[in-house]
Formats: structure tokens, sequence, C-alpha cells
């Protein structure tokens, strides 16, 4: 198929796959919460964001490398030979650095959530020059496909292991799970490639010339989204990190059901109207308008209904997050907002901004944690991430206006006051009913009721521009390629 054809396919592909794999994910999320002990949950966490953390260094930012197309890399053939040489050398090292310092530094559940994430870890990474030789074909059928089995087969294996009375092995099973899969996917049925080893001086220079650059900058992205788990992990307790990471997970799933498709929306539009200022403006206000409104309304009906939420859905063992989920729902206020505007400066050419901008929320982060974690416990650290994550995005707006025209009164004022007098609306309302299951429903009720009369009554015009945006973006867009199908590469 050429490029058109493909990109369609893919964008369609991957859409598909996340809605339903977010849908499973949280059902899985809830009956595993309900299944297995809080504590349990830390220990993974806290294994899962060493391994993470300590991975981006195997990265290297070389997957850049082999995507951007380049002398050194028009080869595919021998570019990911090499690629993958680089990748087991690096992966090596960094197993042997990690399980020793598993050996002499933790012991117990640690140990083996340590142990098992970086066994499985180590083969996924292994398998990532097969995956990005797919992104590179932009033939992305395989890894949707690949994803929804994955979620399903996961979620089956760790609930009937959870059913069963297992507990930490039921969320190491997942990983385990995942890295047979993936290398059966892309390794042994139709295989993607064949992995060889191919040493050349010219090609490994240029993946590690090109990886330097790209390194800071994921490294800071995976810091920002880790450091908060470890802090927790390493200065309160496992529990602690049990009832932290559940808050962040449940209060994330709505920018997860944002992000994908938007994210596909913004990252193109940018890119093409980068050289007309007052269309790439439009696009940039109606984008994130978008986020806004749609990411206030999301956040602040699960803030409303956050005790009920808890109490009838995970079980009253954690009632205890209750304040830090609320808290980290600003987190999913802002999270989808700060991924286009990054797809904004990358579009300028002006990725370092962004890395800078990152560095900055990660001293704002640190300091945080130390100043509100340890008298507040996980509220405080839910409070040092919502304060980082909005001093970014402050940041980022203020940069980003060198770029494109905007007015932040438009982008905020009318869902602010919407959310405020829904929500002031709703939460008075809590001595109702003693019914809890009712007095959700008439809050939620209550909430959007307020919510779409205001958003309604004072920006019709406006609703009706960003909906005609999107309709132009995604089926103009699709007519545009549909028309030139039959150009080729």
């Amino acid at each position: 198929m050429n490029l058109a054809r493909r990109g369609i396919t893919s964008i369609t592909w991957n859409v598909g796959a996340n809605v339903l794999s977010v849908g499973v994910l949280i059902i899985r999320s809830v009956l595993l919460a309900r299944l297995l002990p809080v504590e349990v949950f830390g220990v993974y966490a806290l294994a899962g964001s060493v391994v993470v953390l300590s991975g981006v260094l195997v990265n290297f930012g070389m997957s850049g490398a082999f995507l951007h197309r380049a002398p050194e890399s028009e080869d595919e053939g021998q570019a990911a030979a090499v690629h993958f040489t680089l990748k087991f050398i690096f992966t090596l090292v960094w197993a042997i650095v990690l399980i020793t310092f598993a050996l002499v530094f933790t012991g117990g559940p640690t140990f083996t959530a340590l142990l098992w994430l970086t066994i499985t870890r180590s083969g996924y990474h292994l398998t990532q020059t097969a995956r990005l030789i797919l992104i590179r074909r932009v033939i992305h059928q395989r890894l949707a496909v690949l994803q929804l089995l994955n979620v399903f087969l996961t979620t089956l294996v760790a609930l009937a292991m959870a059913w069963q009375g297992a507990t930490l092995w039921a969320l190491l099973a997942t990983d385990i799970v995942t890295l047979i899969l993936t290398i059966t996917a892309f390794y042994i049925w139709k295989p993607v490639w064949r992995p060889r080893l191919v040493w050349s001086w010219k090609i490994m220079r240029y993946y590690l010339r090109f990886g330097s650059r790209n390194f800071l900058a994921d490294a800071l992205l995976q810091a920002l989204d880790r450091v908060d788990d470890l802090w927790t992990g390493l200065f309160l307790n496992e529990t602690a990190l049990g009832l932290y990471s559940r808050a962040y997970t449940f209060a994330t799933y709505p920018s997860q059901i944002l992000t994908t498709p938007i994210k596909e929306v913004a990252e193109g539009t940018y890119a093409e109207l980068k050289n007309n200022y007052l269309r790439l403006s439009q696009a940039f206000f109606r984008i994130n308008a978008f986020l806004v409104r749609s990411g206030f309304f999301l956040a602040g009906l699960l803030v409303v209904v956050a005790p009920e939420f808890i109490t009838l859905v995970l079980g009253q063992k954690w009632l205890p997050m209750l304040n830090a989920f609320r808290l980290m729902l600003v987190f999913t206020l802002l999270d989808p907002i700060k991924v286009t505007i990054a797809h904004l400066f990358i579009a300028v050419g002006r990725p370092d901004q962004v890395a800078r901008t990152r560095l900055v929320q990660l001293l704002i982060l640190g300091v945080g944690l130390f100043l509100f974690g340890f008298p507040l416990g996980i509220t405080g650290v839910a409070l040092a991430v919502d304060l980082m994550a909005l001093c970014g995005i402050v940041i980022l707006l203020w940069q980003a206006r060198a770029y494109v025209d905007f007015s932040p009164k438009r982008l905020f004022l009318v869902p602010g006051l919407a959310l405020a007098l829904s929500m002031i609306a709703s939460l008075s309302l809590t001595s109702v009913t003693n019914s809890e299951w009712w007095l959700a429903v008439i809050k939620s009720t209550v909430f959007i009721a307020i919510y779409s009369l205001v958003l309604v009554g004072l920006e019709r015009h406006e609703a009706l521009e960003i909906g005609s945006f999107f309709v132009r973006r995604g089926l103009g867009r699709g007519g545009k390629l549909a028309n030139n199908l039959t150009v080729e590469e």
C-alpha cells in the first residue's frame, strides 16, 4: 500500500485498539484492586519504577535515530541489525548491573519483583527493533492486534491467578505473558525481521551521536513519570505507594482516552501548518480548547463522585487514597495539554524548549516531594505532582506565544467557571440521601447538567467551531488522503 493508505489504516487501528484496551484495563484495575492487598501494588510499583527509570540508559535515544531517515539508516536491514546489536550490548550490561543491585540491596518480595521485571524488560528491549521496523514502515495493524491480544490475555491470567490467591505473581504474570506474546508476534509467527548481530562503526557512531541528543529529553520524561513513585516507595512505605499508585492509575485513565486520538490530530496538524501563523494559531487554540473543556468535565465529574467510586467500585480499603486521587485528577486536566503543546515545539523545530521545561519541572517536583510529602504523605506527593504539572503548562503556554497567537482567557475562563459552579452545586448535595448509589447518580446528574448548560449558554459558537475543526481534520484529512491513494511513495 502507498503511504497515504497506510497512514489512514494505522490511525484507525491505533485509535480502535486504544479505546478497547483502556476499557479492559479499567475493568482489570478495578477487579485486581478488590482482590489484592494494597501493599502488593506498592512493591510492584517500586520495582517497576527502578526498572523503567534505569531502562532509559538501554534505549539511549536510539529509537529516534533508527526512525530518522539518514544515509546511515537508509539500508533498513543493515540499520536494524546494528540497532539490535547495540540494544543487545546495552541490555546485557544493564541487566547484569540491575540483578546485582537486587541481590545486594533488596530482599523478599521486592527482590522477586525487581528480578523478574528486569528479566522480562530485558527481553522486551530486544524486541524493540522489530517494533521500530513496523513503525518506520507505517504498518501498525500487527502492533494494534498485539496490544489488544496482550490486554485480554494478561487480564485473564492476572485475574485467574488473583482469584486463586496469588498476590505479587498475579501482577508479575502480566509482564511474563507480555514478553511471550511480543516475541511470538515479532520473531516467531510470520517474523517481522530475523535478529542478527552486525558490527559497523559508522552506523554505531550515528546511533550514539543521534541518541545522545535525544537521551536527556527521554530521561527527563521518564523521570517526571516515575520519580514520584520511587520517592513514595523509598521515603514512605509500600502501603503508601500501593495507595498512591492506584490513585495515579485511575486518575489518568481519562487522559489516556483523550490523549491518543487528539495526539494524532495535533501531531499532523501542527506539522502541516507550521509555516502558516494564522491557521496554526487557530488549530492550536481549537485543539487545546477541546482538551480543556473535555478534561475539566471528566476530572470534575470524578472529583465529585470520588468517595462513592472508591467505596462502591474499589472497596473500603482504598478510601485512604481519596484526597490523593482527587488531587491527581488535576494532573488529568493538564497532561493531554502538555502533550499537544510539546508537538507544537517539535513542529516548529524547537524541541529543546520542551527539554528545558521538563528539567524545571523535575526540580519543582523534587522540592515539592520533600516539602509536602513528609508532612502530608501521599496527599503531599499528589500536590507536588500537580504543582509540577501546573508550572510546566504555564511555562509551555508562555513559550508557545512566540509561535501562535491565542487568548488564555478564552481558553480557560468559561470552562473554569462551568467547573466551579457545577462542583459547588454537586458537592453541596452530600447529605441528600444515605444511599451511596443514589448520591453518586444525583451528584453526577447535577454536575453534568450545570457544566453543559454553562458551556452551551456562553460558548455555543466556539463549540460549533471546535466541532467542525475536528470533523475537517479527521474526515476532511481522510478524504484528502483518500483522493491521493494512487500516488506512490
